[in-house]
């Protein structure tokens, strides 16, 4: 891996690097384009009450999505071959040039976000293969965070952090996935990172190490990040208009060695 670092200044992303739509090739451009803007050193993703489905009538159950990636893969219009199909068979609606904007393979990755959940809400960012063969497909999960596994012990916030690795079709990983309880609270800003080395990956927030998997995808992978809203949660969350967030600081990616 050679260095990376993307602080989100300025008023624009930087499309060199982030393509600001989510899968697309399930969907179109159009119809999966983030909500998002980049302002004070941020990027911020939000999903606010009118946008629409992700996927609508395919994916279940129902979701909304704002979503940027660092590469893009797809088969022909009517193939099944594409980055992460939500389901067996589910076919490409709209074709996707190849393009790598951000694509390392090992190193020290790290991410400085804070987010805004209710229990209908969900945010991440993961490492996801790019699938330019079907095999090469695993993730490496650097946070994933559920609104409802929000809580307080003794007056202090505590959040459930997802992290981890899962296999999906890489027949060469079996999967770690977990999330911990840690005392944090997610609406402020942490540094989550993965040390992502051959046949292992740390995992640390704000330079603390909290997990180790034992295994490791080996091939080069993407970014993904984005934040998530599930209308069937709806009855759960006491605010109806609540707008989820994920704003991202930066993003930086560094050799091993220079770790």
């Amino acid at each position: 891996m050679e260095r990376f670092a993307d602080d989100f200044d300025g008023d624009e992303l930087d499309t060199e690097v982030w393509v600001p739509h989510y899968l697309p090739q399930w969907s179109s451009r159009a119809e999966c384009a983030a909500t998002y803007s980049v302002a004070g050193s941020e990027l911020r993703l939000t999903i606010p009450p009118d946008q629409g489905l992700w996927c609508a009538g395919e994916h279940e159950p129902p979701l909304r999505v704002s979503g940027i990636q660092s590469g893009l893969f797809s088969g022909p219009v009517g193939s099944t071959i594409g980055q992460q199909p939500f389901r067996e068979g589910v076919l490409v609606r709209e074709f996707q040039d190849t393009w790598w904007g951000w694509t390392p393979e090992f190193g020290r990755l790290e991410v400085r976000a804070r987010m805004d959940l209710s229990p209908r809400s969900m945010a991440g960012v993961w490492m996801a293969g790019l699938e330019d063969r079907p095999e090469r497909c695993a993730e490496i999960l650097i946070f994933e965070v559920f609104g409802d596994a929000l809580a307080t012990d003794r007056g202090r916030p505590t959040a459930a952090v997802g992290m981890g690795v899962r296999p999906f079709r890489d027949p060469a990983i079996t999967g770690d996935f977990e999330a911990p309880r840690l005392e944090i609270d997610v609406t402020r800003f942490h540094d989550y990172a993965a040390e992502w080395r051959p046949g292992q990956v740390d995992f640390l927030v704000d330079g603390r190490h909290v997990k180790t998997v034992g295994e490791a995808p080996g091939y080069p992978m993407q970014m993904m990040v984005a934040v998530f809203d599930f209308p069937d949660k709806a009855e759960s969350c006491p605010q109806p208009d609540h707008v989820p967030e994920l704003a991202v600081d930066r993003v930086r990616g560094r050799p091993m060695r220079d770790a």
